[in-house]
């Protein structure tokens, strides 16, 4: 037989359920994990890049016009390559963070580094040449102009 009473054998494992609580609350609150949460917290916030972005693929006689929607992003952040009749629209955004506390003497600095990108196929061989884009609050505009094929005499 035990030599504890149900009403004590309760109490002690209420006291350390609340210890056991205490311990995993401190452990979420304080550093480092609070620092990865707050990280994790600002990447999901941060509205500057987007991990997908719309693209739209027009065609005209003339032409085939590639539209990407980019608000908030910088001429300087796109890069456009293309590879045969492939053509990719990346974004590449680097941010660098500083904070300095005189008072307690800390130092704070944070990277980030955010990608994102889209390719489009065009059904002929891409000019690089011959490509023009242009960039304007926000609207990436691509124009490819289309060649005309050669017609071939059947002997």
């Amino acid at each position: 037989m035990s030599s504890q009473s149900p009403e004590n054998k309760h109490k002690k494992n209420r006291e350390s359920f609340g210890e056991i609580m205490k311990s995993m609350n401190s452990f979420f609150t304080e550093r480092p994990i609070k620092g990865l949460l707050e990280s994790i917290d600002e990447f999901f916030k941060n509205p500057t890049i987007q991990h997908s972005f719309p693209i739209k693929l027009t065609e005209t006689n003339k032409e085939y016009c590639i539209t990407a929607e980019l608000p908030g992003i910088k001429k300087e952040q796109i890069q456009i390559d293309t590879i045969g009749n492939q053509l990719t629209i990346s974004i590449k955004n680097l941010e660098e963070f500083t904070e300095i506390d005189e008072i307690i003497h800390s130092y704070r600095r944070r990277h980030s580094i955010q990608k994102s990108s889209r390719s489009v196929n065009i059904p002929v061989p891409i000019d690089e040449k011959q490509v023009k884009a242009s960039y304007k609050d926000g609207l990436l505009q691509i124009r490819i102009p289309r060649k005309s094929g050669k017609s071939i005499q059947i002997d």
